[in-house]
Parts: structure tokens; C-alpha cells; sequence
């Protein structure tokens, strides 16, 4: 059988009404006048985007990211990590005692592979940076086992985004 060669597959694509979601800020969906649209991702069998807030809190909820230089360092830990293993965030707020962060995983990730990867991650690049901050902790650990992923849709995308900026006054 020379000369034959395997049919190319044709793969769907979406109407262009599909490709792009409306994200309302509004609480109860109706439109406002800030509205943005957020592009979805073509896969193999399905189309979508994976938008996760991620909150989690340190060890004994010691208050380790008092002064902005710990804050600014956990931040860009934080950012580094997520960019090494392909999370795009969104947003940070790095409290004194607890993180939040909005971000998108890739196709693949769980959100327990995610927490997994940044706390760990981010751990091992605050204490390279802060050394001194170790000794606090006892047997070295910053962040507390477990923590809060709530998945976030299309119209709650920028009600979280704000929330989390605006963490401070709540």
C-alpha cells in the first residue's frame, strides 16, 4: 500500500459567537457597563477556560507577611512559580497571614496539583530569599496544609477579581 497517506482530520471550530464569553460585574448577572470578554481555549473534543480562586493560609496562621518587603517577595515567588509551570494569574493579594489568587490553570491541571506546585514552589523561593524567616517556623514549613479553590465562571470573573483587590476591607 505505497503511496496512501493518512486522512487529515478536520477539527470543528466554533462559531465566532462561542469563541469569546461576556463576563458581567455585576452580582446578579444583570449587564453593566463594564463588561469585559474573555477568549475561550480550543481543545482536542471541547472548548473552555479553567479560572480557579485560590486561597490558602500559612503555618499556625502566623502573621509572616507583615512588612512589604515579605509581601512584595512572596508576590513575585508566587508569580515565578505559576510562570515556570505554565498557571497564567490574574491576580494576588498577599495578606498578612493568608494568600488569595486568581488564576488560570492549564488544560491538564488539577487544583490540587495546583496548590502542590505554587505553595511548594513558593516556599522554596521565600526561605532562599528570607532565610532568617525559618527560624519563626517550626521544622520549616510557611504554608498550612489544605486550603479554599472555588472555581470562578463567567459572570463572577470580575466580582472576584475585585473582591480580592480589595481584600484589605473586608
Amino acid at each position: 500500500m505505497r503511496g496512501l497517506r493518512p486522512r487529515r482530520r478536520r477539527v470543528a471550530t466554533p462559531p465566532e459567537s462561542v469563541r469569546s464569553v461576556r463576563v458581567s460585574d455585576s452580582f446578579r448577572g444583570e449587564p453593566t457597563m463594564e463588561q469585559t470578554f474573555v477568549p475561550l481555549k480550543n481543545y482536542s473534543h471541547k472548548v473552555g477556560i479553567n479560572h480557579w480562586h485560590l486561597v490558602w493560609a500559612t503555618k499556625y496562621r502566623y502573621k509572616m507577611f507583615g512588612k512589604f518587603k515579605q509581601r512584595s517577595l512572596c508576590e513575585a515567588a508566587l508569580r515565578k512559580t505559576a510562570k515556570r509551570h505554565g498557571i497564567r494569574v490574574h491576580n494576588v493579594n498577599v495578606q498578612p497571614d493568608h494568600v488569595h489568587l486568581l488564576a488560570t490553570l492549564p488544560h491538564r491541571m488539577t487544583e490540587s496539583e495546583a496548590f502542590r506546585l505554587l505553595k511548594g514552589g513558593s516556599a522554596y523561593l521565600f526561605f532562599k530569599n528570607h532565610p532568617r524567616s525559618r527560624l519563626r517556623l517550626p521544622r520549616g514549613h510557611l504554608w498550612s496544609p489544605g486550603g479554599c479553590a472555588v472555581s470562578v465562571g463567567y459572570t463572577d470573573f470580575n466580582t472576584t477579581s475585585n473582591y480580592i483587590d480589595h481584600q484589605d476591607e473586608y
